[in-house]
């Protein structure tokens, strides 16, 4: 179980580091604003599904409630 947290608290702040790079240098891209929109839902999409499959369901099983995945 400690195994597992270290792992989520890792895997958080890679992915709070990537999350940061990446809305800092969205902007210095020339991009008209429904694409940029458009790109900003996408990350919020992706990054949900990272954080879905790489830190709750590992979570859940370790606590013991089997998901279907």
């Amino acid at each position: 179980m400690i195994g597992v947290l270290i792992n989520l608290v890792i895997v958080l702040i890679i992915i709070g580091v990537i999350w940061w790079a990446i809305t800092a240098l969205l902007p210095l891209v020339p991009l008209p604003g429904p694409i940029a929109q458009i790109i900003n839902v996408l990350l919020v999409v992706i990054f949900a599904l990272v954080v879905v499959f790489y830190v709750l369901i590992p979570l859940l099983r370790a606590i013991g409630q089997h998901t279907a995945f």
